[in-house]
Protein backbone atom coordinates (compact mmCIF):
# COMPACT_ATOMS: atom_id res chain seq x y z
CA UNK A 1 0.00 0.00 0.00
CA UNK A 2 1.10 2.97 -1.17
CA UNK A 3 1.17 6.05 1.52
CA UNK A 4 -1.31 8.83 1.78
CA UNK A 5 0.18 12.17 0.12
CA UNK A 6 1.39 14.91 2.13
CA UNK A 7 -0.91 18.03 2.54
CA UNK A 8 0.25 20.68 0.90
CA UNK A 9 1.51 23.68 2.40
CA UNK A 10 0.91 27.06 0.95
CA UNK A 11 3.69 30.09 1.27
CA UNK A 12 2.64 33.19 0.40
CA UNK A 13 5.44 35.60 -1.59
CA UNK A 14 5.49 38.87 0.31
CA UNK A 15 7.07 39.92 -3.30
CA UNK A 16 3.55 40.88 -4.37
CA UNK A 17 2.71 42.40 -1.49
CA UNK A 18 1.81 45.91 -0.39
CA UNK A 19 5.45 46.92 1.10
CA UNK A 20 3.55 49.62 2.50
CA UNK A 21 1.51 47.22 4.71
CA UNK A 22 3.37 44.42 4.83
CA UNK A 23 2.66 43.34 8.51
CA UNK A 24 -0.59 43.33 7.45
CA UNK A 25 -0.81 41.34 4.43
CA UNK A 26 1.54 38.66 6.59
CA UNK A 27 -1.36 39.03 9.12
CA UNK A 28 -4.22 38.27 6.96
CA UNK A 29 -2.49 35.68 5.22
CA UNK A 30 -1.10 33.56 8.74
CA UNK A 31 -5.09 34.55 9.93
CA UNK A 32 -6.30 32.93 6.10
CA UNK A 33 -4.46 29.29 7.25
CA UNK A 34 -0.84 30.01 5.28
CA UNK A 35 1.39 27.24 6.11
CA UNK A 36 4.87 29.71 5.78
CA UNK A 37 5.80 33.19 4.54
CA UNK A 38 8.00 33.34 1.28
CA UNK A 39 10.68 36.31 1.21
CA UNK A 40 12.09 36.57 -2.58
CA UNK A 41 15.74 38.33 -1.48
CA UNK A 42 17.24 39.57 -5.02
CA UNK A 43 20.42 41.34 -5.22
CA UNK A 44 19.91 43.07 -9.16
CA UNK A 45 22.84 40.87 -9.91
CA UNK A 46 21.78 37.07 -10.43
CA UNK A 47 17.80 38.23 -10.59
CA UNK A 48 17.12 41.87 -12.53
CA UNK A 49 15.61 43.07 -9.40
CA UNK A 50 16.38 43.99 -5.97
CA UNK A 51 14.12 43.48 -3.15
CA UNK A 52 14.96 43.22 0.43
CA UNK A 53 17.63 42.28 3.09
CA UNK A 54 17.69 41.03 6.55
CA UNK A 55 16.08 43.90 8.61
CA UNK A 56 13.01 43.00 6.85
CA UNK A 57 13.09 39.36 7.73
CA UNK A 58 13.77 40.73 11.17
CA UNK A 59 10.84 42.66 10.89
CA UNK A 60 8.88 39.87 10.03
CA UNK A 61 9.69 37.88 12.61
CA UNK A 62 8.26 40.02 15.17
CA UNK A 63 4.89 39.66 13.63
CA UNK A 64 4.11 36.71 12.51
CA UNK A 65 4.79 33.01 14.10
CA UNK A 66 4.75 31.16 10.50
CA UNK A 67 8.33 29.75 9.22
CA UNK A 68 9.77 31.96 6.96
CA UNK A 69 10.96 30.77 3.82
CA UNK A 70 13.82 33.15 2.61
CA UNK A 71 14.84 32.24 -1.00
CA UNK A 72 18.38 33.83 -1.93
CA UNK A 73 18.55 34.77 -5.50
CA UNK A 74 21.78 36.16 -4.90
CA UNK A 75 25.04 35.80 -6.48
CA UNK A 76 27.84 34.20 -3.47
CA UNK A 77 24.98 33.88 -0.92
CA UNK A 78 27.32 32.62 1.77
CA UNK A 79 28.12 36.15 2.41
CA UNK A 80 25.08 36.78 3.75
CA UNK A 81 23.79 33.58 5.47
CA UNK A 82 24.29 34.65 8.37
CA UNK A 83 22.87 37.78 8.51
CA UNK A 84 19.77 36.05 7.50
CA UNK A 85 19.89 33.39 10.20
CA UNK A 86 20.23 35.67 12.83
CA UNK A 87 16.93 37.64 11.73
CA UNK A 88 14.90 34.84 11.95
CA UNK A 89 14.58 32.70 8.64
CA UNK A 90 13.23 29.32 9.47
CA UNK A 91 14.38 28.12 6.24
CA UNK A 92 17.13 29.27 3.32
CA UNK A 93 17.12 28.32 -0.07
CA UNK A 94 20.07 28.87 -2.23
CA UNK A 95 20.74 28.33 -5.70
CA UNK A 96 22.50 26.01 -7.71
CA UNK A 97 23.66 28.48 -10.26
CA UNK A 98 24.90 30.46 -7.84
CA UNK A 99 27.35 28.24 -5.73
CA UNK A 100 30.69 27.39 -6.83
CA UNK A 101 30.93 25.29 -3.65
CA UNK A 102 27.42 24.06 -2.97
CA UNK A 103 27.69 21.24 -0.59
CA UNK A 104 29.77 23.98 2.41
CA UNK A 105 26.78 26.10 1.60
CA UNK A 106 24.72 23.69 2.42
CA UNK A 107 26.07 22.95 5.49
CA UNK A 108 26.34 26.61 6.25
CA UNK A 109 22.95 27.01 6.64
CA UNK A 110 21.93 23.74 8.42
CA UNK A 111 25.14 24.35 11.03
CA UNK A 112 22.83 28.05 12.07
CA UNK A 113 20.24 25.60 12.79
CA UNK A 114 18.01 26.31 10.19
CA UNK A 115 16.58 24.24 7.16
CA UNK A 116 18.54 24.48 4.18
CA UNK A 117 17.03 24.06 0.59
CA UNK A 118 18.13 24.50 -2.95
CA UNK A 119 16.71 25.78 -6.07
CA UNK A 120 17.46 25.84 -9.98
CA UNK A 121 15.84 27.52 -12.86
CA UNK A 122 13.71 26.53 -15.55
CA UNK A 123 16.41 25.29 -18.13
CA UNK A 124 18.65 23.96 -15.39
CA UNK A 125 18.53 20.41 -15.54
CA UNK A 126 17.31 17.69 -12.47
CA UNK A 127 20.67 16.16 -13.06
CA UNK A 128 22.72 19.04 -11.39
CA UNK A 129 21.06 18.08 -8.39
CA UNK A 130 22.14 14.25 -8.02
CA UNK A 131 24.65 15.00 -5.48
CA UNK A 132 23.62 17.74 -3.22
CA UNK A 133 20.04 15.96 -2.60
CA UNK A 134 20.86 13.87 0.53
CA UNK A 135 22.12 16.87 2.35
CA UNK A 136 18.80 18.97 2.09
CA UNK A 137 15.38 19.36 3.38
CA UNK A 138 13.54 20.93 0.24
CA UNK A 139 14.34 21.71 -2.93
CA UNK A 140 12.50 24.89 -4.86
CA UNK A 141 11.94 24.12 -8.91
CA UNK A 142 11.66 27.59 -10.33
CA UNK A 143 8.63 27.48 -12.81
CA UNK A 144 9.07 30.51 -14.21
CA UNK A 145 12.36 32.51 -14.87
CA UNK A 146 13.35 33.87 -11.69
CA UNK A 147 13.58 37.81 -11.16
CA UNK A 148 9.77 39.42 -11.46
CA UNK A 149 6.28 38.34 -9.72
CA UNK A 150 3.51 38.18 -12.00
CA UNK A 151 4.86 35.57 -14.50
CA UNK A 152 3.07 32.88 -16.74
CA UNK A 153 3.83 29.12 -15.35
CA UNK A 154 5.79 27.31 -17.67
CA UNK A 155 3.78 24.40 -18.98
CA UNK A 156 6.78 22.12 -19.30
CA UNK A 157 7.62 23.12 -15.40
CA UNK A 158 4.92 19.72 -14.85
CA UNK A 159 6.22 17.02 -16.15
CA UNK A 160 10.07 18.22 -14.49
CA UNK A 161 8.01 17.94 -10.69
CA UNK A 162 6.80 14.70 -12.04
CA UNK A 163 10.58 13.16 -12.97
CA UNK A 164 12.02 14.86 -9.93
CA UNK A 165 9.03 13.46 -7.47
CA UNK A 166 9.90 10.03 -9.35
CA UNK A 167 14.11 10.38 -8.52
CA UNK A 168 13.23 10.99 -4.58
CA UNK A 169 11.13 8.60 -4.18
CA UNK A 170 13.50 5.89 -6.40
CA UNK A 171 16.58 7.01 -3.77
CA UNK A 172 14.48 6.95 -0.77
CA UNK A 173 14.59 10.92 -0.08
CA UNK A 174 10.59 11.29 0.04
CA UNK A 175 10.89 13.57 3.07
CA UNK A 176 12.23 16.12 0.71
CA UNK A 177 10.00 19.01 0.08
CA UNK A 178 9.04 19.85 -3.71
CA UNK A 179 8.58 23.20 -3.67
CA UNK A 180 7.20 25.02 -6.62
CA UNK A 181 7.29 29.29 -7.26
CA UNK A 182 5.81 31.30 -10.64
CA UNK A 183 3.20 31.04 -11.66
CA UNK A 184 1.15 29.14 -9.40
CA UNK A 185 -2.75 29.96 -9.27
CA UNK A 186 -5.87 27.83 -8.84
CA UNK A 187 -5.68 27.23 -12.54
CA UNK A 188 -1.88 25.74 -12.00
CA UNK A 189 -2.42 24.24 -8.51
CA UNK A 190 -4.05 21.05 -9.21
CA UNK A 191 -1.38 19.97 -12.05
CA UNK A 192 1.80 20.57 -10.08
CA UNK A 193 0.17 18.75 -6.69
CA UNK A 194 -0.58 15.83 -8.75
CA UNK A 195 3.12 15.73 -10.33
CA UNK A 196 4.23 16.08 -6.89
CA UNK A 197 5.11 19.62 -5.25
CA UNK A 198 4.76 19.81 -1.53
CA UNK A 199 4.85 23.53 -0.86
CA UNK A 200 3.19 26.14 -3.27
CA UNK A 201 4.87 29.57 -3.40
CA UNK A 202 2.16 32.08 -4.22
CA UNK A 203 2.25 35.80 -5.13
CA UNK A 204 0.02 37.48 -7.46
CA UNK A 205 -2.14 34.68 -6.48
CA UNK A 206 -2.73 35.57 -2.87
CA UNK A 207 -1.47 39.52 -3.12
CA UNK A 208 -3.67 40.94 -5.76
CA UNK A 209 -6.08 43.57 -4.69
CA UNK A 210 -9.44 41.65 -6.33
CA UNK A 211 -10.05 39.05 -3.93
CA UNK A 212 -8.78 38.81 -0.17
CA UNK A 213 -5.85 36.96 0.76
CA UNK A 214 -8.51 34.23 2.80
CA UNK A 215 -9.95 34.06 -0.40
CA UNK A 216 -7.48 33.85 -2.43
CA UNK A 217 -5.43 31.00 -0.25
CA UNK A 218 -8.99 28.93 -0.30
CA UNK A 219 -9.26 29.37 -3.46
CA UNK A 220 -5.39 27.94 -4.19
CA UNK A 221 -6.06 25.17 -1.43
CA UNK A 222 -8.85 24.07 -3.14
CA UNK A 223 -7.57 23.77 -6.43
CA UNK A 224 -4.58 22.06 -4.58
CA UNK A 225 -6.34 19.14 -2.83
CA UNK A 226 -6.64 15.95 -4.44
CA UNK A 227 -9.66 15.01 -5.63
CA UNK A 228 -11.67 12.61 -3.82
CA UNK A 229 -11.54 8.59 -3.93
CA UNK A 230 -13.89 6.74 -5.12
CA UNK A 231 -15.31 3.94 -3.35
Amino acid sequence: MSAAPRPVKIAPSILSADYARLAEGVAAAEAAGADWIHVDVMDGQFVPNLTIGPPVVKALRRVTTLPLDVHLMIQTPERLIPAFADAGADGITVHQEACVHLHRVVQQIRELGVRPGVTINPATSLVTLDEILPYVDLVLLMTVNPGFGGQSYIPSSTAKVARFAATLHQRGLSHVDIEVDGGISPATAGEVTAAGATVLVAGAAIFNGTGSVADNIAALRLAAAPPPTLV
